[in-house]
């Protein structure tokens, strides 16, 4: 079961995801709308989120080709550990797949979210 959205801030549906550590995988690129508007979706239905990039500090999002606004990194990748986590959420854009497919650490974490039969996701306007 998973939550379908928040009201006022809390899930509507039960919080089926209490306790739940997932894992979002992001970097300079990344389409803000699909990393924030599923972020706070994970977090009303009671999962605790975290940020992991390979770039340190904050990260650039865009809204479309503009540029959005900045993400604290939460998790540097290199200090990421896919045990520790119960899913993996995999923002959508242009960039963020592009560039994060070319960092040999995220093709690890992602190879050993699925090896260890967690619940992949990734996030696009495009649909299935």
């Amino acid at each position: 079961m998973v939550a379908l959205g928040c009201h006022n801030g809390e899930a509507i549906m039960t919080k089926v995801l209490k306790g739940k550590r997932i894992a979002i995988l992001a970097t300079n690129g990344v389409e803000e709308s699909e990393l924030v508007e599923p972020r706070k979706a994970l977090d009303c239905a009671g999962a605790k989120t975290e940020l992991i990039s390979p770039a340190s500090g904050k990260i650039q999002a865009m809204n479309h080709k503009a540029q959005g606004d900045t993400f604290e990194v939460d998790l540097p990748l290199d200090e990421a550990n896919a045990e520790d986590y119960d899913a993996l959420l995999l923002p959508g854009g242009v960039a963020n797949p592009d560039e994060l497919r070319t960092e040999a650490k995220a093709v690890d974490l992602v190879r050993a979210i699925f090896r260890a039969n967690l619940l992949p996701r990734s996030v696009t306007d495009r649909g299935c």
